[in-house]
C-alpha cells in the first residue's frame, strides 16, 4: 500500500527493536522481507518500485556533474550502486548506521565491481556534529526514506550538516512523504502518518515547510519539488553561494 523503503510495515510485521537511542530509530533490513544473500546483500522490494523515479529526478542535476555525492541512510545499498554506475563522474559515498546496512553496502560495492563508489561510513544524524570522510565541499547529497522514522533532530542534523558541507550550487535530494502545509497530500499518508507516530511520538511525515525554513537557517535555497509514485516527492535543496 505504502511505497517506503524500510519494512516496517503497517500491516502487522512490526519495527525491529534497537536497544540504544543513538539508533532506536534505525529500521533494520533483512529482519523482515527479503533475506540477506549468501554474501550479505539485503534486498529492499521498494528500491525495484522507487530507483527510476527519483532518478529521473535528480538526472538532470547529477549527470553532467563531476566531484563527491554522500548518500546519508544507504540502507541495503541498492540505490547508490544503481545511481554510481550512471555517473562515472561522480564519486558516491554511501552511509547507514546500522551494521548490517554496512556491511549489505559493502557487499553491493563488492558485487558491483564499480571504482567510484567508496566503502560505506557509519553517519550518526543524532549528531548535530556529524560529519563525513574524508570531507570536503560534496557536489550533492542524497536521502531517501529517512526523516519519517526519526527524530525531528535527526532533519536538523541533515539540513544544517548540507549547509556546513556542499558546495555552492551543490544540491541536497531527500525522497518520502511530505505534507504541504499543514495538510496531508494523500489520504493514504494520512493513515501511514498516525501508524508512525503511535509507533513512535517522535517519528512522522515531515511538513515541507519546516524543511524550507531549516533550509533557510542553513544557507540553501526553499525545496524545489518533484512529484513521485504513491504520494511520494523529491525536495531539491541548493547550497547558495556567500554572501558579500
Amino acid at each position: 500500500m505504502f511505497d517506503r523503503r524500510r519494512p516496517y510495515v503497517v500491516h502487522g510485521t512490526g519495527f525491529d527493536s534497537m536497544t540504544t537511542t543513538m539508533s532506536r530509530f534505525v529500521v533494520e533490513f533483512g529482519k523482515e522481507g527479503t533475506p540477506a544473500a549468501e554474501e550479505g546483500r539485503l534486498d529492499a522490494p521498494a528500491f525495484h518500485r522507487n530507483h527510476e523515479a527519483i532518478w529521473q529526478a535528480i538526472a538532470p542535476f547529477l549527470t553532467a556533474k563531476t566531484g563527491a555525492v554522500l548518500e546519508l541512510g544507504s540502507g541495503t545499498g541498492q540505490h547508490v550502486v544503481t545511481y554510481a554506475a550512471r555517473t562515472p563522474g561522480l564519486k558516491w559515498y554511501p552511509s547507514d548506521f546500522q551494521d548490517s546496512h554496512l556491511a549489505s553496502i559493502a557487499a553491493w560495492r563488492t558485487h558491483s565491481g564499480l571504482a567510484n563508489i567508496a566503502p560505506p561510513q557509519r553517519i550518526d544524524l543524532t549528531d548535530p556534529a556529524w560529519a563525513w570522510r574524508p570531507g570536503g565541499a560534496l557536489e550533492a547529497m542524497l536521502c531517501i526514506n529517512v526523516l519519517h522514522i526519526s527524530p525531528w533532530a535527526v532533519s536538523q542534523n541533515l539540513i544544517a550538516g548540507a549547509g556546513r558541507q556542499l558546495a555552492p550550487g551543490g544540491c541536497l535530494f531527500i525522497y518520502g512523504p511530505f505534507m504541504r502545509d499543514g495538510a496531508h497530500t494523500a489520504p493514504s499518508n494520512a493513515d501511514f502518518d498516525a501508524s508512525l507516530r503511535a509507533r513512535d511520538p517522535s517519528w512522522g511525515v515531515r511538513d515541507i515547510a519546516d524543511l524550507d525554513r531549516l533550509a533557510r537557517d542553513a544557507g540553501l535555497s526553499s525545496a524545489a519539488m518533484t512529484a513521485m509514485p504513491a504520494n511520494n516527492y523529491v525536495l531539491a535543496f541548493t547550497r547558495l553561494p556567500p554572501q558579500d
